[in-house]
């Protein structure tokens, strides 16, 4: 029997009250909205455990640090610096 993973469950749990919510309407943009609503805490959640460095939390996200800090502004995370 597989085991299953408890951030799939909750994340299939949410969709589908989400689905049940919205009644007769068809949402539009879903895949945006979910993985906009699941990076924001996913990059919280990684900032604060690294205590801030960006360097460490691209590591762990496997992604670059530009990469990181790009998303990190657009989530207003990190205030985008004037040149």
């Amino acid at each position: 029997m597989k085991k299953k993973n408890v951030l799939e469950e909750c994340v299939r749990a949410s969709l589908e009250q989400y689905l049940a919510d919205l009644g007769d309407a068809d949402p539009t943009d879903l895949h945006e909205m979910v993985i906009r609503f699941v990076e924001k805490p996913v990059l919280e959640v990684v900032m604060e455990r690294v205590q801030g460095n960006q360097s460490r939390a691209a590591d762990m996200l496997g992604m670059t640090r530009n990469t990181l800090r790009k998303k990190l502004i657009a989530h207003k995370l990190l205030a985008e610096r004037s040149v």
